[in-house]
């Protein structure tokens, strides 16, 4: 099940979309933000029902 978010990028401050795809089950994955490029953290948990727990988002290089 993929599922739409919103999130703040951690470098340029711009609000962003990102595609999850829950039924992959917990995931730590990179995206680069759309609008400045940056490596950004994606980490997100999904609960027993299939849906969305926890989302972090941070820098990639610390």
């Amino acid at each position: 099940m993929l599922e739409d978010v919103t999130v703040t990028c951690p470098y340029c401050w711009e609000t962003i979309a990102l595609e999850l795809d829950l039924s992959r089950g917990d995931q730590t994955c990179v995206e680069d933000c759309p609008v400045c490029c940056a490596p950004i953290l994606v980490h997100y948990t999904v609960d027993d029902e299939g849906q969305l727990d926890t989302l972090t988002v941070a820098r990639e290089n610390g």
